[in-house]
């Protein structure tokens, strides 16, 4: 099988055609399985890239969040797609960024929305922090300074927007005015508060409202995170950031004096009589997705929240309300946020698992979301939570770049901003009714201009460098290295204790890792330099 697998990948024709083709073909990405029916969903998803792939209006080829909806959005199209898009996309990721930037009102209020009408400003629409995926990009694809800075420019403006507008209570929280100022349509989080700001005016509230405005968790993490990252940015185009930090530790205090309740380990919308919004909502997911808190808060929330069945653990996770609350509803035929799973939710995920290191965990995520999209020909915006099946929509692109994100996570080559390619050497497993997605799985991937390529089947993993045998080890591991192609770690990425022997540059080197322990490679051998540990499902 492995020799197949490998003529088959080498094969394999690009799955765009037209003027994205020869870009495409530049990253190389490749997909090769036996038997299932995962590789027949990966083309597809890649190949129906093409038609959410739209000329701007200034000619260059950009993203639209498709599904249905004709545009580009700030809180996906524009940050978590636009990141994981230039993976595989690099110069659509980058005119789709730049929208956001080009499109900034005069006053400094970014567009929560472009189309081909123009851009909009009706309401803010922030969930995934704009700087760290601008930043991101930035180092992965060739670190172009004068787009950086352009991007920097119109995120520092908009950052003194969001300080004068939607601040009125001086609390330091950026704050909702309306449910379509997180995206969270129908979600009870919002009930009895309109869905768009008073007078279609991104900066004035409704005066009338008993509640509002809200203390919001998910908007203030993004402007913490947003900060974090304008720091960066800052410093890399020798300017200061030192203003940007303590404006990210102001942020981040804020968050936790004003909407984290220590008894639930929740964070909740504070109203303006002081009062928690006691729905708890995948609120959680985005505010730990900004890189808020620190292990042991994340594992709490893991324990108690994300990986709890009777919360948002559902067997298609992770549900948009906790199931455990009335009014949670599963449907997923139309646009909600009220229970069924989003794959907006699935595809900001990695950002708050990968941060503190819960790789194992991110897995059992992954694995039932692959095994649904495998068994059907559509990218709905949601699944149901109890099926699998699909909902909402078709042609989403969401839903398109979570299968091939996941795809590289799980058992691909992944590129990092952090200049490190991934390995993965897990196989999709039988999630539904005994039927594998795959039996055996081969990615490839130019990096550099040198070839690589990674076949896992179940006895093992075999990676290939310019087509000669370069790394050979156990399956359930990850294999962490530079952009060369040298080795630098390994990564449990089982529940179970790895052991056995990775064969590189000649010699081999024994190896037993836990779930999520991290073994150092020095040049002769391995020291632990992460302890291993997962936290397992919990039921109540």
């Amino acid at each position: 099988m492995h020799e197949t697998l490998l003529a088959r990948l080498r094969s394999a024709c690009p799955p765009l055609s037209g003027d994205l083709q020869a870009e495409w073909s530049r990253c190389g990405a490749a997909f090769a399985a036996a038997s299932g029916r995962l590789e027949a969903a990966w083309t597809r998803a890649a190949g129906a890239l093409s038609g959410c792939i739209v000329p701007s209006p200034g000619g260059a080829p950009v993203l639209q969040e498709g599904g249905g909806y004709a545009g580009a959005w700030l809180e996906s199209t524009g940050t978590v797609s636009a990141e994981t898009l230039g993976r595989f996309l690099p110069s659509v990721a980058a005119a789709t960024f730049s929208l956001f930037a080009d499109g900034m009102r005069e006053d400094g209020l970014m567009p929560y929305k472009v189309t081909a009408s123009g851009p909009s400003y009706r309401q803010i629409q922030m969930v995934t922090p704009l700087a760290r995926s601008v930043w991101n990009h930035y180092r992965l694809n060739g670190r172009d300074r004068d787009w950086l800075r352009r991007m920097y420019r119109a995120m520092a403006r908009f950052d003194g927007w969001l300080a004068a507008h939607r601040n009125t209570r001086g609390t330091g929280c950026v704050e909702a005015f309306c449910a379509f100022d997180t995206g969270h349509d129908l979600s009870p989080r919002f009930w009895h508060v309109p869905d768009t700001p008073h007078r279609g005016d991104a900066a004035a509230c409704w005066p009338d409202s008993p509640i509002l405005p809200f203390l919001a968790p998910d908007l203030t993490a993004n402007v913490y995170c947003q900060r974090k990252y304008l720091a960066d940015i800052a410093e890399e185009l020798g300017e200061p950031g030192g203003g940007w930090r303590q404006k990210a530790s102001q942020s981040l205090d804020s968050l936790f004096q004003y909407c984290y309740d220590e008894f639930d380990d929740f964070f909740y919308d504070l109203d303006r009589g002081g009062r928690f919004v006691r729905v708890q909502s995948d609120v959680l997911l985005r505010v730990l997705a900004c890189e808020v808190g620190d292990g042991e808060l994340f594992d709490a929330a893991l324990r108690r929240y994300l990986l709890n069945t009777g919360k948002f653990f559902a067997k298609y996770p992770f549900t948009s309300l906790a199931m455990d609350d009335p009014r949670f509803d599963p449907f997923s035929h139309y646009n909600s946020w009220a229970g069924p799973t989003n794959f907006l939710s699935l595809l900001r995920a990695p950002c708050a698992f990968e941060h503190h290191g819960r790789h194992a965990e991110l897995t059992w995520v992954m694995q039932p979301i692959v095994s649904a999209l495998s068994r059907t020909d559509r990218f709905p915006q949601c699944i149901s939570p109890w099926t699998g099946e699909p909902g909402y929509a078709d042609g989403y692109s969401p839903a398109m770049l979570c299968l091939l994100d996941f795809v590289e996570r799980l058992c691909g080559i992944m590129p990092t901003a952090d200049g490190e390619l991934w390995f993965t050497g897990l196989l999709p497993y039988a999630m539904d009714h005994g039927e594998a997605p795959a039996d055996g799985t081969a990615y490839g991937r130019t990096v550099d201009g040198v070839r690589y390529e990674l076949v896992n089947l179940p006895e093992g993993s075999a990676v290939y460098r310019g087509g000669e045998p370069h790394f050979r080890f156990p399956a359930g591991l990850r294999l962490i290295a530079d952009r060369r192609g040298v080795l630098r770690s390994v990564v449990g990425m089982s529940a179970r204790t790895v052991t056995g022997t990775i064969v590189y540059a000649g010699a081999e080197y024994p190896v037993s890792a836990s779930g999520n322990e991290v073994w150092t490679f020095t040049g002769s051998g391995f020291v632990r330099s992460a302890a291993g540990g997962v936290v397992a499902p919990t039921y109540r």
